[in-house]
């Protein structure tokens, strides 16, 4: 059986993916509009959390052939949540539960069944799930071929939470993070393949049990819009980008304050230290009062803040995947310093395409390397992009994820 010329797609995602300007909309929107590309008849099923989302949707219209978008009520929600909480089934997936859209799938699959009937096929070619928790929606929906793309493993993701959680918040997320390892499990066999975005990821998902083929593809970055700037960049700035209402986010700028700032800037006078991303919490604004710190809130356009930086720093103690910070960073040409756990996620060696740390005095003596070695940071800039370029760019990563579903497509042949 091979991979028909024009599939039908049915695409589910938690998050409407557009504008694809953050990491759990860039990975679903550039599968979308690949498959899209090669001519793929593709339904995107999706959530938005508030009416602006559910219009942000709209810009999905060229890399679609339909849309099935419903809008996530906090006020249902959030209750649901806590009522699942003490069943088997996790909490988070209470959030994302949306009995319209389920009706809007079902209605939308009884149509492709009638016209699958006169071709003696499924309704579906293919069904693509990413994130896990939409799962269920698809469950019981009949597809030639089903995959699921885990992105990242959610469930040691909230494992790591609780161990820097507070009681009770901590035993919450360690309920959470049990109850998904169970089901991570579970839904890796009810799919044909299971996907993650980096091997790491793919191997914890293999280490929770999974009974099915795993494999993994990863995230790419658009080198040509996140491009090096032809302009001079400041040689004491050391910056910091990503959403801030974000708890490892957060965590990550406040221990860069605390342990490492005050030490480069008595070795360093001068040096300073912006943090950009939008919705910072109170306590991430007081951090501001610091000398030589800067928060600026959601920009327009985070190129200019990352490209007239020294280096960029992504100091993350909780670190799952792949930090899409990192690539777009490395793509401008400037170089990284991160933590061991972050560099993790992306195929780049430490060292040659960036400097990871694992203490904090480690990340002192790697930021001052950088600030005050121009021929440095001309190399690693340089290694940074050429590694991006090779390993992170989007179209290898899409014929990556075509020679996926083809291998699985012969399989069930084979079967």
């Amino acid at each position: 059986m091979t991979v028909p010329a024009r599939m039908r797609v049915l695409f589910v995602c938690h998050r409407v993916p557009f504008p694809p300007k953050r990491g759990g909309k860039i990975r679903p929107f550039n599968i979308i509009r690949h498959l899209h590309s090669q001519g793929h008849a593709v339904t995107v099923a999706s959530l938005a959390r508030n009416e602006a989302e559910l219009h942000e949707a709209d810009g999905l219209g060229q890399h679609c052939s339909e849309r099935l978008v419903e809008v996530v009520d906090d006020r249902v929600a959030w209750p649901r949540m806590v009522a699942w909480l003490p069943t088997t089934r996790p909490s988070s997936f209470g959030y994302f539960h949306s009995p319209r859209l389920k009706q809007r799938i079902d209605a939308v699959t009884r149509t492709q069944a009638r016209d699958a009937a006169t071709r003696s096929g499924a309704p579906w070619d293919l069904v693509f799930v990413h994130c896990s928790s939409v799962a269920p929606y698809v469950l019981d929906v009949p597809a030639a071929l089903k995959i699921i793309d885990f992105g990242d493993m959610d469930s040691q993701k909230w494992r790591e939470y609780s161990q820097h959680k507070p009681f009770p918040l901590s035993a919450g997320y360690w309920l959470e993070a049990v109850k998904l390892e169970r089901t991570e499990r579970l839904l890796a066999g009810q799919f044909d393949l299971a996907t993650c975005t980096t091997r790491a990821e793919m191997e914890s998902l293999r280490g929770l049990g999974a009974s099915g083929p795993t494999d993994w593809f990863p995230n790419g970055v658009d080198a040509q819009f996140f491009e090096p700037a032809t302009s001079a960049y400041e040689p004491d700035l050391v910056t910091f980008v990503g959403r801030m209402d974000y708890f490892p986010n957060q965590q990550a700028v406040k221990a860069f304050c605390a342990d490492v700032l005050p030490e480069l800037q008595r070795r360093r006078p001068g040096t300073r230290f912006e943090i950009v991303g939008a919705d910072p919490s109170p306590e991430i604004r007081e951090l501001a009062r610091l000398p030589g710190v800067t928060v600026t809130g959601s920009v327009p356009d985070v190129r200019p803040y990352v490209t007239r930086a020294a280096l960029t720093v992504a100091p993350l103690e909780i670190a799952r995947g792949t930090q899409n910070k990192i690539l777009e960073s490395m793509a401008m040409g400037v170089p990284v310093v991160c933590s061991r756990q972050a560099v993790g996620g992306v195929d780049a060696v430490a060292g040659e395409h960036l400097l990871a740390y694992d203490t904090p005095a480690q990340l002192v003596e790697a930021t001052l390397s950088i600030l005050e070695s121009a021929e440095l940071r001309g190399r690693l800039a340089a290694a940074g992009r050429a590694r991006v370029l090779s390993h992170h760019s989007w179209p290898a990563s899409m014929r990556r994820v075509d020679t996926l579903i083809a291998s699985q497509f012969e399989r069930r042949a084979a079967a």
